[in-house]
């Protein structure tokens, strides 16, 4: 692309057709792993960086791509991909937009726009990654060093800057991304690469976004890693932040979609495990969630109809129900406050 940056009008306008192809073609392999459209509005803000290629040097074998097919689309589109080096192309969207690039729109005031197109077609690629991660198993993505490097460049994106981002687009993006992949390498017990202080930074940084899709992102993210964390040793005093922060998610966030999914994310952090018993007992979390279950149970009965789908309502009585139950496990385990 950036070979074109010439300052005519009619390399100009090549450039922009060819991202708003390159932003058409990532929105078309989304609608391919899910039913739902991803959102049209564009990222607003300037968001520049120096991207190694190390990352893609080596997460790549000559012909074949980190990412593989997603499952649900058919042989001959699956060799499509795979023979054009569709997932390794989607992978490098995925990287900020060049610096050099973005310094040619900067001082050009009619290449100025496309800074908004190029970070449009990121958010693209994300998304587009986020939803091959959900149709995919483990062995089509490339197996677990495959998706370690994937989380470590994810983690790269957002820890890159001396700032987290802000972006509401991007943050959505980014977030969905790594949900979606710590998901999948939780379920087949591949080691995380961010650490918890990583983790928690990012999670403050998205539950004080605006957009409820972000918050619920970031407080499933600390579920999935917290969950894996309870398996392990020495680890009570992080899943005791964890514990407090999601908390105080459940109690003071203004949606009940998103303090349902703080609730459902404590339940898979303290289900099992002796340090999850531990940290359970020193943030007193089952009296905590004794106070609570009233207060939830009243939101939901006033909050409930009229704001939310029944989609939504159906979770939230599962939610209900599952608070309840956990609470009665915990005392069967005898973890009272002393």
């Amino acid at each position: 692309i950036f070979s074109l940056f010439q300052s005519d009008k009619w390399e100009l306008k090549e450039v922009t057709a060819l991202l708003m192809a390159q932003q058409t073609a990532l929105e078309i392999i989304v609608n391919m792993c899910c039913s739902e459209d991803p959102s049209d509005d564009e990222w607003e803000e300037l968001s520049s960086s120096d991207e190694s290629d190390l990352f893609m040097e080596n997460s790549y074998n000559e012909g074949s791509g980190l990412l593989m097919s997603p499952l649900c689309l058919s042989d001959e589109v699956n060799s499509a991909f795979l023979n054009n080096l569709i997932p390794k192309k989607i992978l490098e969207k995925t990287a900020f937009p060049n610096s050099v690039a973005l310094d040619i729109c900067m001082h050009n005031p009619s290449w100025k726009p496309l800074i908004k197109k190029l970070n449009a077609v990121q958010c693209r690629a994300l998304t587009c990654l986020h939803s091959i991660l959900l149709v995919s198993d483990v062995d089509c993505l490339g197996g677990a060093s495959a998706l370690q490097s994937l989380a470590q460049h994810l983690s790269q994106l957002v820890f890159s800057k001396m700032e987290l981002p802000t972006d509401i687009e991007f943050l959505e993006a980014i977030t969905s991304a790594l949900r979606a992949l710590l998901q999948t390498m939780a379920s087949k017990n591949i080691s995380q690469c961010m650490t918890p202080e990583q983790l928690l930074a990012l999670c403050e940084a998205g539950i004080h976004s605006s957009n409820a899709s972000v918050r619920v992102n970031v407080v499933s993210i600390l579920g999935i890693s917290g969950s894996v964390l309870a398996k392990g040793q020495d680890t009570a005093e992080t899943l005791k932040m964890i514990g407090k922060f999601l908390l105080e998610v459940a109690m003071k966030e203004s949606s009940l979609v998103v303090a349902g999914e703080a609730l459902d994310a404590l339940f898979d952090v303290f289900a099992d495990g002796k340090e999850a018993e531990k940290a359970a007992v020193q943030i007193k979390l089952l009296p905590a969630l004794k106070e609570f279950q009233p207060v939830f149970k009243m939101r939901i009965r006033k909050e409930g109809k009229g704001q939310y789908s029944t989609d939504q309502l159906c979770v939230l009585d599962n939610v209900k129900m599952n608070l309840r139950r956990f609470i009665a496990y915990q005392e069967t385990l005898g973890k009272t406050p002393t």
